[in-house]
């Protein structure tokens, strides 16, 4: 399967939107045994527009099916997508998936072990997943809609229309001192307004839905939601604990 997905080998420099990174965060707990919920965390290079979605285990279709609704919710089609090398993308339902339409979507992988080919995904999965959600055990389909759902509606709607965001644009070295510079933080939505390429109709339609948005509703929203997502978290056993 590996020798169908190429290896990106470049690092995607770009000026418009659809060149999307993608992985996959464990809500494991303390131990890998036995199925457990994931969330799956898509996010584009230019705009830093980034979605969510939640499934019980990391099978294939499951998988599949959630990269299919992260495209229908994106506002720009999707023209390149870059994974890891997990499973859960490399197989043959995102290979048709992305191949078998009238204009192919690049599909590529990153090199193994390499965490910083997808270094903007790596990140999200830091502000999107882990800081929201933490680092507690998740389990069941119940639960894995539950945190699907605040994924798709309020926590996208907050984190890509009101929260501005910063792109790393180069590393400057002087000695053994290294600084990072960043451009001036912006939402993910004015990213997409100066796109040339965005559409007049997705960025109307986005602006009219932020106008009828209160954010601090929309952050209560999301933290009523969450609590009733972790009290399902899984508390070790003693004998995990030990």
């Amino acid at each position: 399967m590996r020798s169908q997905i190429p290896i990106r080998t470049e690092h995607w420099e770009v000026s418009g939107p659809g060149f999307i990174e993608a992985d996959t965060v464990a809500h494991c707990g303390q131990s890998m045994a036995g199925e457990f919920c994931w969330s799956i965390t898509a996010t584009d290079v230019h705009t830093q527009w980034t979605e969510t979605r939640a499934v019980p285990n990391r099978g294939q279709a499951a998988v599949a099916e959630r990269i299919a609704q992260i495209e229908a919710a994106l506002p720009f089609p999707i023209l390149g997508f870059d994974t890891d090398n997990g499973g859960e993308f490399l197989n043959w339902h995102l290979v048709d998936y992305f191949g078998k339409r009238r204009v192919p979507i690049r599909f590529t992988r990153s090199r193994a072990y390499r965490k910083n080919d997808n270094a903007r995904v790596e990140q999200k999965n830091w502000t999107h997943v882990r800081q929201l959600v933490g680092y507690g055990r998740l389990e069941g389909e119940q639960v894995a809609e539950l945190l699907d759902e605040l994924y798709r509606k309020e926590w996208s709607l907050f984190r890509n229309l009101f929260c501005p965001v910063m792109k790393h644009l180069r590393t400057e070295s002087k000695g053994s001192c290294k600084r990072r510079i960043y451009d001036q933080p912006a939402t993910p939505l004015a990213r997409l307004k100066a796109c040339p390429q965005a559409n007049p109709v997705q960025i109307a339609r986005l602006e009219q839905l932020m106008a009828g948005l209160d954010p601090f509703g929309l952050k209560e929203k999301i933290e009523q939601k969450l609590r009733a997502i972790l009290r399902q978290q899984v508390r070790p056993s003693l004998h995990q604990a030990a």
